[in-house]
């Protein structure tokens, strides 16, 4: 009679307490999140740290943050981890093709962004200047509607910019 149990007995009925408030079929689930297949071959490959680039932290400051609900996207957190992960650029395996071709992905995406930012900021600065006649209000008016359409622009401009399309 050990202390260690064997996988099988800590999963029978036989393991469980006796005193448990609920039956098992109406047990409350829990949210347990595991790595994909991706994030654990980037871990299989990765062979030390890479530094992020300033361009790059600006990018993924001007990411919006992530809701999770089925956690089928990529927040910063995750961006930044794969930016953050060095692999063998001699390594011609699938693998490594495949966690490359990720991260570069990654890092377009991220290089995008301040594009958007910035043209949005650029179209809006313009059309204060160009509403300097005007009072006060026009210019209010105005401003939110050319700041979203610059946002669009600057996608666009982002990503012919970093070669996204």
């Amino acid at each position: 009679s050990s202390d260690l149990q064997e996988p099988s007995e800590l999963c029978s009925a036989a393991s469980r307490p006796s005193f448990a408030p609920f039956p098992p079929s109406s047990a409350m689930a829990a949210n347990i999140v595991v790595p994909s297949d991706i994030t654990l071959l980037e871990e299989k490959k990765c062979i030390g740290k890479r530094k992020i680039g300033w361009f790059e932290t600006f990018g993924l400051m001007g990411m919006a943050p992530m809701i999770h609900i089925h956690y089928s996207k990529l927040d910063t957190r995750d961006k930044r981890a794969i930016l953050s992960k060095k692999y063998d650029p001699d390594d011609k395996s699938e693998e490594g093709i495949i966690v490359q071709k990720r991260q570069d992905s990654v890092k377009r995406e991220v290089l995008a962004t301040p594009f958007m930012w910035g043209t949005a900021g650029s179209m809006a600065g313009l059309t204060w200047w160009s509403f300097r006649r005007y009072n006060y209000q026009s210019r209010l008016v105005a401003l939110p509607f050319i700041f979203y359409g610059g946002t669009f622009i600057g996608r666009v401009i982002g990503d012919v910019v970093t070669g996204r399309n």
